[in-house]
């Protein structure tokens, strides 16, 4: 890759940790690691970091605290956790605390560096046929500054809440499935992403809330459709 992605990666296991942190550089990323949350918080003010990838069990702070300090900080950065197998409170608690996805231990190296991959490609600010700002009722979108502002207000979006309004403003007035929405924006179909979803789909609606010509409505059994008359 021209330009090094920054990872951080936080995790306590010495084994693992080489493995990954080996792995990731063969594979053409910078690499800052870890081994506990207090560290890696100083790292991450320290650094500009392209993706964290943090481990939910850590000594002293575990990675869900972690992954809430750094979303507060930072609203765009991706954030993948890595959870032990068959813990499902563990990939919950980790999306509220505003992780994007998460890759169960053990894992296939491959699965890791094609998951950096597509949150890298999302990341990127690069041209395409959407407008760089969409009029969404008496709120201006703005892609690629995670921003929807307008009506005396301004929301700072994360780059999945940019992301899926992208989406349904992509496909206006058309009705989206759910496993549709999950592999346009979060990559695969999945139950938890599936929860995830729901959240998000409550944020945008939230912010869209009482816009002239603009509605997400909920198509029951299917999915969603996202209604814009502009």
């Amino acid at each position: 890759m021209a330009d090094k992605a920054k990872i951080l990666l936080v995790e306590d296991d010495p084994t693992l940790s080489y493995v990954v942190r080996d792995s990731l550089s063969n594979a053409g990323y910078d690499v800052v690691h870890s081994a506990d949350a207090e560290t890696a918080w100083a790292q991450f003010m320290k650094h500009n970091f392209d993706v964290c990838l943090l481990d939910v069990m850590l000594p002293k702070k575990d990675g869900m605290h972690l992954a809430n300090q750094i979303r507060q900080k930072n609203e765009a950065i991706p954030i993948l956790l890595l959870t032990s197998k068959n813990m499902d409170d563990d990939k919950i608690a980790g999306f509220k605390s505003g992780a994007d996805d998460y890759i169960t231990k053990p894992f296939n190296m491959q699965e890791l560096l094609l998951r950096l991959e597509v949150f890298l490609k999302r990341t990127k600010k690069k041209e395409d046929d959407t407008p760089a700002e969409i009029k969404l009722g008496n709120l201006i979108f703005d892609y690629n500054n995670l921003v929807l502002r307008g009506d005396g207000q301004e929301h700072q979006l994360t780059q999945r809440e940019a992301d899926l309004i992208k989406y349904l403003c992509v496909n206006a007035n058309k009705v989206l499935k759910r496993d549709e929405i999950l592999l346009n924006v979060w990559g695969k179909e999945d139950y938890f992403l599936g929860r995830s979803m729901d959240v998000f789909i409550t944020k945008v609606r939230k912010y869209i809330k009482g816009q002239p010509g603009v509605e997400l409505q909920t198509i029951h059994g299917i999915g969603f459709k996202f209604v814009y008359n502009q």
